[in-house]
């Protein structure tokens, strides 16, 4: 299985490929992005020269214009594909059906990969961006049981690609909108959920207390572990108690899932981590790769080698094994 890494600056990006990364996914430093934090990305010329770096070495790099364009104003993410096509990209990670339609009619050479972000999650959905648009592999949400991604990627006639690890969005990448309710931007459109500039901390009678835009999202006891405030990550308090609606704060190790994944004929497998840094990718990277070379020699894999990394010291499996439903 394909090890694919994130990559937020050139830099991360040399540092991947220097311990090993099969491929590295990337965007350029605009709304295209659906990371598109400030003093993060790529403009034209780092991911011109980074590719051609990455090159060198026999590692792909995956452009990722995963972003949803604007009514009226598609020229920015077609420019994007163009740019990606010409700085020599191995892969264009697409989630906008109009963008998907360009990249094929343009440059039907180019290699299509469906982004999480499009919330392809049956069989019928991805034979549509096969059929329509000739797409090579999609990026499945993290909303799958091993047992259903096994059924779909047996059914449909591409690579399937899952996350092991880093932050975990089960609200349905592509749809959800409570960033955007909170603060104004979209995930989806502006590349952004809970950006850093809507966040503020404040101590209160010995307690941490997070917010973001004019909603509380949690407070912490004192040297309890404080994660980042995402509305869906929240603690609130309702007529059943205080606690977590929607998700905990744990971040995602798919670790003791890579036998079933592989068994279920999965061709890739994704870190999550593009606003991560440098020492993130190194120590995730060497990691994985470890635990790969274990899966192929048949010894014991290694678990809990990264919890220190996890938000709020956590990990889960997610929906693989469906244990929340």
């Amino acid at each position: 299985m394909e090890l694919i890494c994130p990559a937020g600056t050139p830099a991360a990006l040399h540092d991947a490929v220097a311990v090993g990364a099969d491929a590295i996914y990337c965007g350029f430093n605009d709304e295209t992005n659906a990371r598109n934090f400030p003093g993060l990305n790529f403009s034209r010329e780092e991911m011109r020269e980074s590719i051609a770096h990455a090159h060198r070495y026999g590692v792909n790099v995956l452009v990722a214009i995963n972003t949803f364009a604007r009514a009226g104003n598609v020229e920015l993410w077609q420019r994007a594909v163009d740019d990606a096509v010409e700085a020599e990209a191995d892969a264009v990670i697409l989630a906008d059906v109009g963008v998907m339609d360009y990249c094929a009619r343009t440059h039907p050479q180019q290699r299509l990969h469906v982004s999480v972000q499009a919330a392809a999650a049956n069989a019928d959905s991805i034979r549509f961006y096969v059929d329509s648009f000739n797409a090579k592999r999609v990026v499945l949400p993290r909303v799958l049981s091993v047992q259903e991604i096994a059924a779909i990627t047996r059914e449909v006639k591409c690579e399937t690609e899952v996350f092991i690890f880093g932050g975990l969005c089960v609200m349905e990448e592509g749809r959800c909108s409570l960033s955007s309710y909170a603060t104004g931007k979209s995930p989806n459109m502006d590349g952004v959920c809970s950006p850093a500039g809507a966040i503020q901390y404040r101590e209160e009678n010995g307690a941490l207390i997070s917010r973001l835009g004019d909603f509380t999202i949690n407070k912490f006891a004192k040297g309890e572990a404080a994660a980042y405030p995402t509305l869906c990550k929240g603690r609130y308090q309702t007529d059943e108690g205080c606690g977590y609606l929607f998700e905990d704060p744990a971040s995602l190790d798919a670790t003791t899932m890579l036998p079933e994944l592989r068994a279920a004929g999965v061709a890739a497998l994704k870190i999550e981590g593009r606003q991560r840094g440098r020492a993130y990718i190194e120590r995730v990277v060497k990691t994985f790769k470890e635990v790969l070379s274990a899966l192929d020699d048949g010894r014991p894999l290694p678990v809990d080698a990264l919890r220190g990394l996890s938000e709020g010291q956590s990990n889960t499996t997610g929906a693989y094994k469906k244990t929340w439903r």
